[in-house]
């Protein structure tokens, strides 16, 4: 009988993952916050009432790039057994996953340029679901390669076609 089941993971994502996703939210969130302010001074009469609707529209967005990074880094979790990748994320929307070794089909890691220069990659975990890749982020790039190698070798030895 398989011991395979959803539970929450041992593992939290690097440290480091906390400023990669600040500049993540800030990249997205500082444009939307300039456009706001932009469109307000250009395109309305500036009254009083909106300008405080806009300030505040525009503070949100920052708040939130500074936030969300550190709610996200406390609920993101993974772990990998003999049986299974675990994974647990989201702070809006929690999402579990788990996908059986015995259904691994592919094991890719990647590096974005932010995330090189915060010395993190990502270890993409594709299985026969139509459901999706299990992604575990946010990782030191020397364990993620580790770990790649470590699920290369333990679906090479798990019984199973992996379908």
């Amino acid at each position: 009988m398989s011991t395979t089941s959803l539970r929450p993971p041992r593992h939290q994502a690097d440290p480091r993952a906390i400023p990669w996703w600040t500049v993540q939210w800030l990249i997205l969130m500082v444009p939307v916050a300039a456009g706001a302010v932009v469109s307000y001074w250009v395109f309305t009469d500036r009254p009083v009432w909106l300008g405080m609707v806009v300030a505040a529209f525009a503070v949100g967005c920052l708040v939130l790039a500074v936030v969300a990074p550190r709610a996200s880094y406390r609920v993101e979790r993974w772990e990998v057994t003999e049986e299974a990748v675990y994974t647990r994320k989201g702070w809006l929307t929690h999402t579990w996953k788990v996908a059986p070794m015995s259904r691994i089909q592919r094991i890719d890691t990647a590096r974005g340029p932010v995330q090189r220069w915060f010395g993190l990659a990502d270890v993409t975990v594709t299985t026969a679901s139509s459901a999706g890749a299990v992604k575990i982020e946010a990782l030191d790039h020397a364990l993620a390669a580790d770990l790649a190698e470590r699920l290369t070798a333990s679906t090479q030895a798990t019984p199973g076609d992996a379908t």
